[in-house]
């Protein structure tokens, strides 16, 4: 049995399902995408994710609204790559009801969601001609995936919970030996040769995720580090441990980041996660517990 068939389920909405297949959920390939006019369209959605910030970064073509990292920096291989944040259920579970927001929400919701927290970004028009774009691809990308279902694979992985707090402090000799030689030091990320996008995005500081964007939360990165990281590791082949995984999550989610307006998030406080780093919460614990843990 694979390292995906043994997976537990994620969280989800209870009308979702995980599809039954033999093994994860990989998208297709951009040489897939047919040669029409709604094509041109998908490959510009999958242009626009992999090169986010040549269209719109700091120095884009169509304008600028974020912060020059890729939304590929996250959801890898343009969304699809195996619990590499993936797009895999996306077009089968949207529209749904979201707790953060409190609200049904729609791809183009998700989407502006990811570059307003994410990539540290301003919205982009529901309208134009990017966002379509986007959305075409994402929906392209599950065609086939049965409406209210997610495949094996899809978005990130998750982990064990440490019986312990997740440790900045080892998180940081792990970083060193493993993750600086591409991700810099001092967390800035390496840009490609064309300086308007990252090869290597910033883990931290000015350009980086802003404190609202889903790898903010513990559980989040140390599922995606774990089964991505070191590039181009897959969960089929993981290279760190599970408590390295959490430790490496403490050490880059403790270092300073923009900050996002999260004061509308979660209006209902008992449904927020049990790591989210900011109260108020339904219960005693301290927003320290709740970042690190253990949670128990």
């Amino acid at each position: 049995m694979s390292a995906c068939d043994r997976e537990k389920q994620a969280e989800t909405n209870s009308v979702l399902t995980v599809t039954d297949s033999a093994d994860c959920w990989t998208g297709v390939g951009a040489n897939q995408i047919p040669v029409t006019e709604k094509g041109q369209l998908i490959r510009y959605g999958r242009n626009l994710v992999a090169n986010t910030a040549f269209y719109i970064g700091p120095k884009g073509m169509v304008s600028n609204l974020s912060n020059g990292m890729n939304c590929q920096n996250c959801h890898l291989d343009a969304g699809t790559k195996p619990w590499g944040n993936n797009f895999g259920g996306v077009a089968a579970t949207y529209p749904k009801y979201r707790d953060r927001s409190g609200t049904e929400e729609t791809i183009e919701k998700k989407v502006n969601d990811c570059i307003e927290r994410s990539l540290n970004g301003r919205a982009l028009d529901t309208g134009s001609k990017e966002m379509k774009a986007i959305v075409a691809y994402i929906q392209w990308l599950g065609n086939d995936i049965s409406k209210g279902t997610r495949p094996k694979g899809s978005g990130i992985k998750e982990l064990p919970n440490l019986t312990r707090a997740a440790d900045p402090v080892r998180g940081k000799k792990v970083y060193t030996g493993i993750c600086e030689k591409c991700h810099g030091k001092n967390g800035e990320g390496l840009f490609n040769p064309d300086n308007i996008t990252y090869l290597y995005p910033p883990l931290w500081g000015k350009n980086s995720y802003n404190t609202g964007a889903g790898l903010f939360r513990l559980s989040r990165f140390a599922g995606y580090v774990k089964y991505n990281m070191p590039n181009p590791i897959t969960y089929h082949n993981p290279q760190l441990t599970n408590e390295e995984a959490w430790d490496i999550a403490a050490y880059i989610n403790s270092q300073p980041r923009p900050a996002k307006d999260i004061s509308k998030d979660w209006p209902d406080i008992k449904k927020k996660p049990r790591d989210h780093p900011f109260g108020p919460y339904a219960d005693s614990l301290t927003e320290v517990q709740h970042k690190f843990g253990p949670w128990k």
